[in-house]
């Protein structure tokens, strides 16, 4: 196995970028890291302002148990915000592992 597959497979299972730092490429593989860690974060941010009222109401109620219809109610306000951030953390995978695959052996 070349060292272009080992990095094709490490962008594309392992991590998006990880392919780039193997391959020496360190600030491309920095910045697809930090782009993709920065994304998760959002995501967690837009998960957490959806079911925050639905958390606040549990934990005053004393109870721990949500029905799956408040949940998914909580989460409509923001659905189309998280198919974007989907969609980026799709785009960043698929542009990191078409990077490796242009990427000249040496």
């Amino acid at each position: 196995m070349t060292r272009k597959h080992t990095a094709l497979l490490l962008s594309a299972l392992v991590l998006p970028g990880l392919g780039q730092l193997y391959l020496g490429r360190k600030v491309a593989g920095i910045a697809i890291i930090l782009i993709l860690n920065l994304l998760l974060l959002l995501a967690l941010f837009v998960l957490l302002k959806g079911l925050g009222p639905v958390i606040a109401s549990r934990v005053a109620a004393g109870s721990v148990t949500v029905s799956p219809g408040k949940v998914m109610a909580a989460l409509a306000g923001v659905s189309g915000f998280g198919k974007g951030l989907l969609a980026a953390f799709a785009l960043v995978w698929a542009f990191s592992v078409a990077d490796v695959l242009r990427h000249r052996d040496e």
